[in-house]
Parts: structure tokens; C-alpha cells; sequence
């Protein structure tokens, strides 16, 4: 044994042991790492998947609803009561039921998107047409139905925002006594519905604060939102509390929702999940691809953000 054993013999134990130690601490921080990232999960709302039969008129709701079961929702929307019990058989919920209508005088679909709550000569005919709605929902265990601004026609955004206030006042008391939350939607007056009135969050949230209800809130269209002003997660990061319901869509096109259009909805699903939102996202875009159903999937795949 050489006089250089020894020393050699400590270094290398030394930095054996240093080894060791750097490992134990980098397990170690993985560790926490890990642990808070489970808890940030937890803590975190879990988005459950729904979507919007409109999109799909060329196959049944039948058919739809095992389809439905096999991808993995647990809703489809926008159905009206003789479809609820389709729903019921197949164990599905319906998360935001569709709008009634009733025919005006001179022949205006009243409840309808152009024809809505902004208008104080419609507010008879859209208390008749949604009250027997609201019950008909409460009875089925659906507890949110979509209404509509309608149109401005040349009325002013804040005449207009004090108009579906004086109807939407009378609603309230059922839909507080029934335990349904009335949703109007945020749509574009861009490229889909030109002239519609709340078309920018703003003025949905304006109304949220205006009618003071928990049984009032806003469907956040992050399709329609795009185009109107973007900005999409920094809206839901500070608007969160007024967005009762959220729906998908491709822009531009309203098609897939994948990386061919320009929104990144793992980004705008995590954005939702962390304000601790529990409710269902609608999948509201129209496939192009030849097979629908599988467009469905890949679309509540990608949204399924753990």
C-alpha cells in the first residue's frame, strides 16, 4: 500500500457521500414538488365535460347520449324538456337547458337571440314562456337555463342594460325559489350575431352587479369572447365569480378545437380550474372533419387538463 492510498481512499468516500447527499435531496424536493403539485390539483376545480347538441343535428340524441357515455361527458346541453327523458335514461344531466320562445304580434320569435330582455315590450311574452321552463328544468334537476340581451336596433348599450334588468327582476323570485340560476350568454356581434348586445364581457358583468342575484350569472363563450376582445384568461382570472357556464370553439371557424385554430385551450382549461370553478364546460364547436364523433373525443381530451 502506496502513501496515496489513503487520502485517495478518503476523497473518494467523501465524494461518495456527497453523491448520496445531493441525491437525497434532490429526491427529497421532487418529493415536495410533487406533494404540491397534488395539492394545487386538489385545490384546483375539476372542469366535468358537456357539449352542445346543435353541433351534432344529424345524429340522434339517442345515439348521441351513448356516445356521450363511451367518450366520457356527463352532460349534453341545450335541450329542451321532451328531450329530457332520453337524458334521464342514459344517467346524463343537462347543464345549461335552451331557451323558450313565443311568437309576437307580428310574428318575432320573443326569447330568441335577437329578440330578448333588452326590450320592455317583450318582457310579458319572455315571463310566460321561461316560467313554466324554469320548473320544468327545477323538476328534472337541471339548474341552469340560457337567456339572451337580443339586439340593440338603435338602443343604447346602458338603455339596454337597464331593460333586461327591469325583466330579468321579475324571473328572479321563481328562479330563486325553484333553485335555477338564469345564464345569458356573451356572444360575438362580429361574425356570428351582428348587432347583438352583450357582446363584451363588461357589459354582462355590469348586469351581474346590476341584478345582485346568485340565480343570475353569465355563459363565457371563450369562442365568442376571442373575436370581441380577447385577452381570454385574464378575463376569467378576474371575472371568474360572474361565469356560471363555459362553451368551446375554434378560432377562427368555430371548428376543432385543436392546434389547428389559434386558441391553447389546455392553458384556458387550467386558467378555470384554478379559480376553483366545478362546473361543466360545453364543447360548442362545429366539426369539420368527416368523423364527428372523433373530433368530440380529441376535444375533451384535450380539455381533460389534470
Amino acid at each position: 500500500m502506496d502513501s496515496t492510498s489513503l487520502p485517495r481512499r478518503a476523497f473518494l468516500s467523501r465524494s461518495l457521500a456527497a453523491s448520496t447527499s445531493v441525491a437525497a435531496v434532490t429526491t427529497m424536493l421532487r418529493q415536495q414538488l410533487s406533494a404540491a403539485d397534488d395539492k394545487a390539483g386538489a385545490a384546483a376545480g375539476k372542469v366535468r365535460h358537456s357539449v352542445c347538441k346543435w353541433c351534432y343535428k344529424d345524429i340522434p340524441l339517442e345515439t348521441m347520449c351513448e356516445a356521450a357515455k363511451e367518450i366520457g361527458l356527463e352532460s349534453i346541453e341545450l335541450l329542451d324538456p321532451p328531450d329530457f327523458p332520453t337524458l334521464k335514461k342514459h344517467g346524463l344531466h343537462c347543464a345549461m337547458v335552451s331557451f323558450p320562445t313565443a311568437l309576437s304580434p307580428d310574428g318575432k320569435k320573443i326569447g330568441s337571440i335577437p329578440h330578448a330582455f333588452n326590450r320592455l315590450e317583450h318582457h310579458d311574452l319572455l315571463i310566460g314562456a321561461y316560467e313554466p321552463l324554469l320548473k320544468a328544468s327545477a323538476e328534472a334537476g337541471f339548474k341552469q337555463v340560457i337567456c339572451f340581451s337580443g339586439n340593440r336596433d338603435g338602443m343604447s348599450d346602458e338603455q339596454g342594460l337597464e331593460n333586461c334588468a327591469v325583466g330579468l327582476k321579475r324571473l328572479l323570485p321563481t328562479a330563486e325559489k325553484l333553485g335555477v340560476k338564469l345564464v345569458m350568454e356573451l356572444l360575438n356581434s362580429k361574425v356570428n350575431h351582428p348587432d347583438y348586445m352583450c357582446d363584451h364581457s363588461a357589459w354582462g358583468v355590469a348586469l351581474c352587479e346590476k341584478l345582485g342575484s346568485a340565480n343570475f350569472g353569465l355563459l363565457y363563450d371563450i369562442y365568442h369572447m376571442q373575436i370581441m376582445e380577447g385577452d381570454v384568461i385574464a378575463t376569467i382570472r378576474k371575472q371568474h365569480k360572474h361565469f356560471a357556464h363555459y362553451h368551446t370553439g375554434g378560432v377562427p371557424g368555430r371548428a376543432e378545437i385543436d392546434d389547428s385554430q389559434e386558441l391553447h385551450y389546455p392553458a384556458i382549461i387550467k386558467a378555470i380550474q384554478e379559480t376553483g370553478y366545478t362546473g361543466y364546460l360545453g364543447q360548442e364547436f362545429i366539426p369539420k372533419r368527416p368523423d364527428k364523433l372523433a373530433s368530440l373525443k380529441q376535444a375533451v381530451g384535450i380539455c381533460s387538463v389534470a
